[in-house]
């Protein structure tokens, strides 16, 4: 056990210092430049509970909840209640509105010691948006919204082993139905799955301390691409597709304090957009991979296809091109990048006598892929059956929007603790 919790340490060790040595780099001149990615339905990916939101996200390994269907449904076999529901609500964007909030309700049920089904429903409102014409006359005021129904099952494959499936119906409704650049719109809707495995071994020893270590993988948001338009040749966009990969351990120190680690690795799945540039008066695709592809071949493609730096004649400034007619490219430069589309996330939980809780984290994206970077910090408390968790995130640079966001989840337990989830299935 010592041996993987050494190799994952390491392993994100590697991953952190490669992305801060690209992130050292000069971003102008020859250099990795802005090239995020983006998707539909982004509200998918908005970190609905306070629990893992004040753990910096990381909450893909983390114990069962009743949130756990969002970060992995495999985790609820090994939940210790028999069932649990939650409600959790988000003012979002506090810095430029007022009036976007995510609100979020979700719970589970274990059916018995190796089956449990859980369900949520998310909903995202924009907020009120006056839609104009090209003289900016008000045509209507709308309140564009979306919203996500999740049913989810997890199978206990052993006593430390588990898998789980959710699948997911998607709605949204970003222009109420009105014409777009003389173009007819339609709400967005998609159907998704997502697919996770744990392994928890409640007998983990780090040096003389003994806890319950948590190792997880997800793949989430598997679904048709999403189109607002009837038209048949626009351009459809990829749900928020991403792959997490998280290791937690659960420190018992004495029979009043228990600390939980959390660390957890994060890619989207979906393919980075391609350089285009102006050549002899027509835009052309001078690096990169063309990303209007299949569901499938995105997910696949995302691994490799970073267009990188584009090499430039120092005299002329134009781009310099191989005997082929394609462009050179930066040595090394398609690697950082992709180096550079991993995010890490961070946190620590500490428990007091099943009661209080404090919590903080850390996430890192690169400064070329959105440059969210923050710290998260919150509380948590629990009585008889009730708790209340409550988060508050702290941007690293002035004017982020996501800055002073708070979170609130209030919890209850729905009968008796469950003693079979540390009994091995039959």
């Amino acid at each position: 056990m010592m041996n993987k919790i050494r190799n994952t340490v390491i392993f994100t060790f590697v991953a952190f210092s490669g992305m801060s040595q690209v992130n050292q780099s000069n971003l102008d001149g020859g250099s990795l430049g802005l090239n995020t990615i983006t998707t539909a339905v982004p509200f998918m990916s908005i970190t609905p509970d306070s629990r893992a939101g004040a753990m910096g996200d990381a909450g893909t390994a983390l114990s069962a909840s009743s949130t756990s269907i969002y970060w992995n449904t495999s985790m609820l076999t090994f939940a210790e209640e028999k069932s649990a529901i939650s409600i959790s609500y988000t003012p979002w964007l506090r810095q430029l509105t007022n009036d976007i909030h995510l609100s979020y309700l979700s719970g589970y049920y274990k059916i018995n010691d190796r089956h449990a089904v859980g369900g949520s429903l998310r909903y995202f409102n924009l907020g009120e948006i006056t839609f104009t014409d090209e003289s900016a006359n008000i045509i209507r005021e709308d309140k564009p919204s979306e919203f996500e129904i999740t049913g989810g099952y997890a199978f206990r494959l052993s006593d430390k082993m588990s898998v789980g499936i959710n699948g997911k119906f998607v709605y949204s409704n970003l222009t109420g139905g009105l014409p777009v650049a003389g173009v007819e719109t339609k709400p967005g809707v998609a159907g998704a799955t997502d697919i996770s495995f744990t392994y928890s071994d409640d007998d983990a020893k780090i040096g003389s301390t003994r806890g319950t270590y948590n190792f997880a993988a997800t793949i989430n948001n598997v679904g048709n691409k999403i189109a607002y338009s009837s038209v048949s040749s626009g351009f459809r966009d990829f749900l928020p597709m991403n792959l997490k990969i998280g290791n937690a351990f659960v420190a018992d120190f004495d029979a009043y304090n228990k600390v939980t680690f959390s660390l957890d690795v994060q890619k989207l799945l979906v393919p980075t957009p391609p350089t285009y540039a102006v050549v002899d008066g027509e835009t052309v695709r001078i690096a990169g991979r063309d990303n209007n592809v299949g569901v499938i071949s995105g997910m696949l493609q995302s691994f490799y296809d970073a267009p990188g730096v584009v090499l430039t004649d120092e005299v002329s400034g134009d781009y310099l091109q191989n005997e082929d007619g394609s462009y050179q490219i930066k040595s090394g430069s398609r690697f950082l990048e992709e180096l550079t589309e991993i995010n890490l996330a961070a946190g620590m939980e500490w428990w007091y006598n099943d009661v209080f809780a404090l919590r903080g984290g850390f996430f890192f994206e690169h400064n070329n892929k959105g440059a969210r970077q923050y710290f998260n910090l919150g509380a948590g408390f629990k009585y008889n059956k009730f708790g209340i968790d409550i988060s508050y995130l702290a941007a690293l640079k002035r004017n982020n929007p996501l800055a002073n966001t708070l979170r609130f989840t209030l919890r209850m337990v729905l009968g008796d603790s469950d003693s079979s989830s540390s009994t091995a299935p039959e």
